[in-house]
């Protein structure tokens, strides 16, 4: 089985970080591939970040396309372009923000999300709508940290992400945390075992929800709404993008 792991920004150490912690839960015989895209943001901190990260990542669940790739994990807690790549790809693609909230619900009654920026709370609020989790949802919280600082030790991030995750479980009425960044991922067995609370990562979950929806042999419907895009002209820097008609 082959799954790719997409972070839609294009800092490689995160993206590096991102594939050791999924090859870590990863089955025996499973080959993890992470990879970031060759054009996009550093990070992704606001709407127009993930807009502009949607064209690489599609880029690269194309390549995984005609490399025979199984299934997909999208590494960014917005999702973005979930469902443009669902419409793309043959196998499953899951992002992490979905991954972490539906295992969150099956291992506690409630769960608070903790994040990077303030300015991402609505997204997260959003996502919890669309994925039919908000009465599982106790609160979104941010350690109001750049995602570029989760890699700089003088930020002390895991520290500040502890400090808010203690004061989710005093005043959320939560018992299970997730952690709105795929930045986040090697922090959180020591999270967890800090806390002493199920603390889910969404770059682990989506790992294995995605190893299992492969092993089912389940993959996106592709009758109706997430068929694959009809075939047209594309203008401009997206002229690449132009999509052949399908054989037959």
């Amino acid at each position: 089985m082959r799954i790719k792991i997409i972070n839609p920004n294009t800092t490689w150490s995160m993206t590096e970080k991102i594939g050791a912690c999924a090859r870590a839960v990863a089955r025996p015989g499973t080959e993890v591939i992470a990879v970031s895209p060759s054009m996009g943001p550093a990070s992704i901190e606001s709407h127009y970040d993930e807009a502009l990260a949607v064209p690489g990542l599609l880029q690269e669940i194309a390549r995984g396309e005609e490399d025979g790739v199984d299934g997909y994990v999208i590494a960014c807690f917005g999702d973005p372009g979930l469902k443009a790549a669902r419409e793309l790809a043959r196998g499953p693609v899951v992002g992490i923000a979905e991954a972490a909230m539906h295992m969150a619900s099956m291992v506690g009654s409630r769960f608070s999300v903790v994040t990077t920026l303030g300015r991402t709370i609505g997204q997260a609020w959003h996502l919890t709508e669309i994925y039919g989790m908000e009465r599982f949802c106790a609160n979104v919280r941010a350690c109001e940290l750049p995602v570029l600082d989760l890699e700089a030790p003088a930020a002390n991030a895991c520290g500040h992400i502890i400090e808010e995750c203690r004061r989710a479980l005093a005043e959320d009425g939560c018992d299970a945390i997730v952690l709105g960044c795929a930045g986040m991922t090697d922090l959180c067995e020591h999270i967890r075992n800090t806390l002493g609370v199920p603390v889910i990562d969404g770059v682990t979950a989506a790992t294995t929800l995605v190893e299992s929806l492969v092993t089912l042999r389940l993959a996106t419907s592709k009758h109706g709404e997430l068929a694959r895009p009809l075939p047209k002209p594309m203008a401009g820097a997206l002229a690449g993008f132009t999509l052949a008609a399908p054989p037959g």
